[in-house]
């Protein structure tokens, strides 16, 4: 948590600069559940298990959406962030939040002037990006990724391109939610740079390219990611994957991994 007083005067310096909603990652007691329940309902049929994130003692499943990315991750190990997560929200959910930015160095001097923590941070020719205290910031883990080149996404592996999902075009959406939904949009955009609109008794951040919703807590799980919204071209075939699936489908969607999926119908071209 940080004060945004005399902050967001800063933000509109950068407010051109180009920032993507890129991954969104759930956190699942177990994985391949998860990963099987995803797989049937998205129509993936291959993944990434990346072993970088061992060093946090979890094992996961990248799955392409398009050129946006969906992540499970589980633990492999007791003491682990991912296994506190689960065991605060009582079970499933969202975990972490990634970005794409195209120039990383305005980013850490200003979360570094807000004094916001940094868990996790890399410095390679191909990638520079950190995770964002989720007590700073609030919620959630954030990454702020840099790739090079832009259009590339290593935490998708190296063929993420041929393995895309066949019922889903893209993450458009991912749902945050807290107690005080518009102060924690603030701390977001102080902290990303960008400009938070309130919605209703809630707010969003509008990217370059996808955007991010807070709404209040109401399910009694506390502050976290609670949703995200995919662009697909049927929503009836999803639908019936649903059906067949014996997902409940209620409005717009379904939980899976303690998570609403949204499914938003892409406009006709």
């Amino acid at each position: 948590m940080f004060n945004v007083a005399g902050i967001l005067q800063v933000v509109g310096i950068f407010e051109e600069s180009r920032m993507r909603l890129r991954q969104v990652a759930l956190v699942a007691e177990k994985l391949e559940p998860v990963r099987e329940q995803l797989f049937c309902l998205l129509g993936i049929e291959k993944d990434f298990a990346d072993p970088g994130v061992g060093e946090f003692g979890l094992e996961n499943s990248v799955m392409s959406i398009g050129d946006t990315f969906l992540e499970v991750v589980a633990p492999m190990q007791s003491g682990t962030a991912a296994g506190r997560l689960l065991n605060a929200r009582g079970g499933d959910g969202g975990y972490m939040v990634l970005v794409q930015v195209d120039d990383l160095a305005p980013y850490t001097a200003h979360t570094e002037a807000l004094q916001l923590r940094k868990i996790w941070q890399v410095d390679r020719p191909e990638v520079k990006a950190f995770h964002l205290h989720p007590k700073d910031i609030g919620a959630a883990i954030v990454s702020i990724d840099q790739m090079n080149p832009a259009t590339s996404w290593l935490w998708g592996g190296p063929d993420w391109a041929e393995q895309t999902a066949r019922h889903a075009e893209t993450i458009c959406a991912v749902d945050i939610q807290s107690e005080d939904a518009q102060q924690l949009a603030q701390q977001w955009a102080s902290a990303l740079m960008c400009t938070a609109q309130a919605q209703g008794d809630g707010a969003v951040i509008m990217l370059t390219d996808g955007q991010i919703n807070f709404s209040t807590a109401t399910d009694g799980r506390g502050p976290g990611v609670s949703g995200l919204c995919l662009a697909v071209k049927d929503i009836n075939l999803v639908r019936e994957r649903a059906a067949v699936m014996g997902l409940h489908w209620v409005d717009d969607g379904v939980i899976v991994c303690g998570t609403r999926l949204r499914f938003e119908a892409m406009p006709d071209e």
